[in-house]
C-alpha cells in the first residue's frame, strides 16, 4: 500500500511539473492583455510640479477648474492668481526682487502657473541642481526644498532658513542602479 501511494505521489509530482514548465515561449515575447479604456475619466489633479498648485490653487471649484485646464492655458488664466499668494507667502516679493534664479514675482509665477514637467532630452535632467534649472526630475532630486528655496529663500537662497526646507533629505531607502530605478518595496 505503501508502495502505491508513493508512486502515486510521484506520478502527480511528474504530472504537475510537466504540466506548469512546459510552454511555449521559446521565442521570449512578452504577451501584453488588451486594456480596455472606455469608459468615463475625469482628471483629478495635475502635479507635473508636486505641491505648487496645492499651495497656489483654492480647493474646491478653482482647483477642479485648474486640473481641466490644458497646460497652454494655464499661464494667461492663473499666473496673476499665483502671483497674487506668493506675494503674500513671502512679501520680499514686492517690487523688483527675485529668487534664487532671477525671476521676479511675476516671472516666477508665469513659470510655475503652467503646470508641465519639463524634460530636457539633450543633456542631464535635474529640477534644479544648482546649473540644471527644471529640465526635468530625477528620482533623488529634493523637490520639495527646491519649490521652497525658490519661494521663500530670496536672490541667494539664504532669506527665511527656517522656510527653506522640509528637512526630509532623502528617500527611505536607496534607488536601484537599474530598471525600473524605483526603491524596493518596504
Amino acid at each position: 500500500m505503501k508502495t502505491n501511494n508513493f508512486k502515486i505521489l510521484t506520478l502527480l509530482f511528474v504530472a504537475t511539473t510537466i504540466f506548469t514548465s512546459c510552454n511555449n515561449d521559446d521565442d521570449n515575447q512578452i504577451i501584453i492583455p488588451a486594456l480596455d479604456f472606455s469608459g468615463t475619466y475625469i482628471m483629478k489633479d495635475q502635479m507635473a510640479r508636486p505641491a505648487i498648485n496645492t499651495v497656489f490653487i483654492a480647493a474646491g471649484a478653482p482647483k477642479d477648474a485648474f486640473n481641466n485646464t490644458i497646460p497652454s492655458a494655464m499661464g494667461a488664466n492663473y499666473q496673476s492668481i499665483f502671483q497674487s499668494r506668493l506675494e503674500i507667502l513671502n512679501s520680499a516679493y514686492t517690487g523688483t526682487a527675485t529668487n534664487l534664479l532671477g525671476l521676479t514675482s511675476a516671472e516666477f509665477t508665469g513659470v510655475l502657473a503652467t503646470d508641465v514637467l519639463n524634460v530636457k532630452t539633450t543633456g542631464p535632467t535635474s529640477f534644479y541642481n544648482g546649473t540644471q534649472v527644471l529640465t526635468g526630475r530625477a528620482l533623488a532630486d529634493d523637490v520639495i526644498d527646491v519649490e521652497l528655496i525658490l519661494i521663500f529663500g530670496g536672490s541667494d537662497a539664504s532669506a527665511n532658513p527656517a522656510l527653506t526646507s522640509d528637512h526630509v533629505n532623502a528617500n527611505d531607502k536607496p534607488f536601484l542602479t537599474s530598471f525600473p530605478y524605483l526603491a524596493t518595496a518596504w
